[in-house]
């Protein structure tokens, strides 16, 4: 296993973005090793509280770890925050943080499987307990769906030709490894992007899926707006443009009220109110962060206030 140390990316710009209170109650839906997480430990007061969700065991073994009355760690998907706040009798939080994507150390250990970087077994799940590795799903799936994952989340234009050469292959054996994939792609892709790797789009894809990615993000963000309580900030940070789109759109929507019928008379002061306030602008990686840490180059922080409108 290769040990890797994750960096948090925009952990102070997401720390300050946040506005914590010392005696807030905050939600870090993707604890990962918790660089945000002890950052925002370190602003909170005694009276304070963070909670911490991780679906990885690796992430959440790490976060036990982290001795703190203050603090607690739950094995989940983030898309059962509200689940899990019930169970911890929390009805309304002050702030709520989405780091997406995937973590350092699961890249970086090849028995994840998800990097084409070393030879490992073609798994990709955040969670290795639960749902079909990679393999197994190249191993059921019909063309048709292999082309259209690879499409859509990759956003790869050979999507048709690597879906092909998956199934051709398996017909002589699985496609069971990193490796093997890797050479599937790169013998199906005619031309090559200026320093990509030819798998780079077509591993992005599959674990996407795999994790169902941007069907959990989907889901978790309406959780945040019912969870928040008036003043209370969610911060998202994305790292590629399927995720960010999902994001600007959801909380563009929030942020904008209910239209009502024209001409009907309403007193200004009875006119709906939008659920959200947009805070700033789209939030980069500085010169200096990405140089740092190369991963931070394509992050996209938004962030969004509750405010006092009744959730839908």
């Amino acid at each position: 296993m290769t040990s890797s140390a994750h960096v948090a990316v925009l952990a102070q710009e997401a720390i300050e973005a946040l506005n914590i209170r010392s005696d807030g109650i905050y939600v870090d839906c993707t604890y990962g090793r918790g660089g945000h997480s002890r950052l925002i430990l370190e602003k909170l007061g005694a009276g304070g509280r963070l909670i911490a969700l991780d679906r990885d065991p690796e992430a959440v073994q790490a976060g036990q770890a982290l001795r703190d009355p203050r603090f607690v760690i739950v094995r989940s998907p983030f898309s059962r925050v509200r689940e899990v706040l019930q169970e911890l009798d929390v009805a309304a939080v002050d702030g709520m943080l989405l780091d997406i994507g995937v973590s350092s150390p699961q890249i970086d250990d090849a028995r994840r499987g998800f990097s084409f970087r070393s030879d490992a077994p073609l798994d990709m799940r955040m969670d290795p307990q639960h749902g079909l590795s990679a393999a197994e799903w190249l191993a059921i799936a019909e063309e048709s769906e292999i082309r259209e994952v690879i499409r859509n989340h990759g956003e790869e234009r050979f999507a048709k030709q690597i879906a092909a050469a998956i199934v051709e292959a398996r017909t002589r054996g699985p496609v069971d490894t990193t490796r093997k994939l890797a050479a599937l792609v790169a013998d199906a892709v005619p031309t090559r992007e200026p320093r990509q790797d030819p798998a780079t789009r077509t591993f992005q894809a599959l674990r996407i899926h795999v994790n169902q990615e941007l069907e959990e993000l989907s889901v978790v963000l309406p959780q945040c707006v019912a969870l928040l309580g008036t003043g209370g900030r969610l911060v998202v940070i994305s790292f590629h443009s399927l995720e960010d789109r999902i994001v600007k759109r959801f909380m563009r929507t929030q942020s904008q009220a209910d239209a009502l019928p024209a001409r009907l008379p309403v007193r200004a002061r009875d006119l709906p109110q939008p659920r959200m306030r947009l805070i700033g602008r789209a939030v980069r990686a500085s010169d200096a962060e990405t140089a740092a840490n190369p991963r931070a180059r394509s992050a996209v922080m938004r962030v969004a206030e509750r405010t006092e409108a009744l959730a839908a």
